[in-house]
């Protein structure tokens, strides 16, 4: 097969060129110690990204402007309405904050990078986007080897929130190459890794064939489980502060409450908050990164998700022994919705490393989603153990 090179270990690999794709956990190291990725903690990396941290410099501001070609960030707040915002204080619901973040970058010629939105973000529905000096996208990170400050766009959609300095809420990835799969990748991908799996009556792993909707540029579209009476939460939109300091510290019906389907269907509200699951089960073996990309207006007037990277090693096991693990959605429409299980509603890419990692994310110690759990799971600061244990 012309460009693809063959690697053999305790499993099969293919690679469109060896050392091309997504940077793993010891490679960010490597660009820590060179200088090109300054003041990140080494604490603060997963198998192919790395945390960003909030200072404590942050401004509510009234509102923003992507920044010019060479403009830094900070030159924008004289163009707009800003003031210091004290920490110790909540940020405020449906109000723009502008964060500096630790991190700043000089990476050299030929590596980029983007972000995303951390889980525990996205399913507290604190609205993230990344800033960057001289870059007029969010969550971008160019290849000019230019130094750059980072920023965070930070608001709170549905309750205040109150965040400590030092607190992650979005990650980073940095590329060498542009590996996603296209079609034909995915096809060999299906049949060597196993990528997808369902559960009906027992684990079972779907073949490219079983993929009943496809856009056919190499993505994967998921569904939504609506097998059980109460299939996920919609968020209350309440008053009350989330501290994002306290963990398995609040109870679901604080700021949620459960979603039951009537007749087989959800009824979804515009502009509303929920969390739900996705009906197939997700594997990621350690040669692979992954990440949840939005839906186009054909799957409906939706936003599916927030938070968007998914680790190598998701639900692939110790050794390559998993079934899978079913992905959280975090949805808000934009229009009433009614939807049913199985209705497409995500979509996923696959690309490949650069190299496999040293760990991978069944492996590591400390995430708090690597448990699946009969409802969708909360963010880390909800204690889910009730209903970890019973059906609604």
């Amino acid at each position: 097969m012309k460009g693809w090179s063959l690697t053999m270990k305790k499993h099969i690999y293919f690679s469109p060129s060896k050392g091309h794709g997504t940077l793993p956990c010891q490679m960010l190291i490597d660009l820590m110690k060179g200088g090109s990725i300054k003041d990140g903690d080494v604490k603060n990396i997963a198998p192919s990204s790395l945390d960003l941290t909030l200072t404590d410099e942050i401004y509510r501001i009234d509102g923003m402007v992507l920044p010019w070609v060479g403009v830094p960030v900070r030159d924008l707040l004289t163009h707009i309405g800003y003031h210091k915002h004290d920490l110790q204080y909540p940020l405020e619901r449906s109000v723009l904050y502008l964060a500096k973040l630790r991190e700043s970058l000089e990476l050299p010629n030929g590596l980029y990078g983007y972000c995303n939105p951390k889980s525990s973000t996205g399913r507290t529905d604190v609205h993230v986007r990344v800033m960057t000096d001289g870059v007029p996208r969010y969550d971008a990170i160019t290849d000019d080897g230019i130094p750059k400050e980072l920023w965070l766009l930070i608001t709170p959609k549905s309750f205040p929130v109150l965040l400590p300095p030092g607190e992650t809420l979005t990650q980073l990835r940095i590329f060498n190459h542009d590996t996603r799969f296209d079609e034909l990748g995915l096809k060999i991908a299906f049949g060597r890794d196993k990528l997808l799996w369902g559960t009906e009556t027992k684990p079972h792993a779907f073949t490219y064939n079983d993929i009943m909707v496809s856009d056919h540029d190499g993505s994967v579209i998921l569904t939504l489980d609506c097998t059980h009476d109460v299939v996920g939460w919609e968020c209350l939109g309440k008053s009350s502060v989330l501290d994002f300091s306290k963990r398995d510290h609040y109870q679901p019906e604080d700021f949620f409450r459960p979603l039951h389907r009537t007749d087989g269907m959800v009824r979804l509200k515009q502009g509303a908050f929920y969390i739900l699951y996705t009906r197939e089960r997700i594997r990621v073996p350690a040669h692979l990164a992954c990440e949840m990309v939005p839906v186009d207006e054909r799957s409906g007037e939706f936003r599916s998700h927030y938070a968007g990277f998914i680790d190598p090693g998701w639900g692939w096991g110790a050794n390559g022994s998993g079934v899978g693990r079913k992905l959280v959605l975090e949805v808000r429409p934009n229009e009433d919705l009614l939807i049913r299980d199985n209705q497409p509603i995500a979509k996923i890419t696959f690309e490949h490393m650069a190299e496999l990692p040293d760990v991978s994310y069944d492996t590591k110690i400390g995430s708090n989603y690597t448990i699946e759990t009969f409802l969708p799971k909360l963010s880390k600061h909800f204690s889910m153990k009730h209903y970890d244990s019973q059906p609604l």
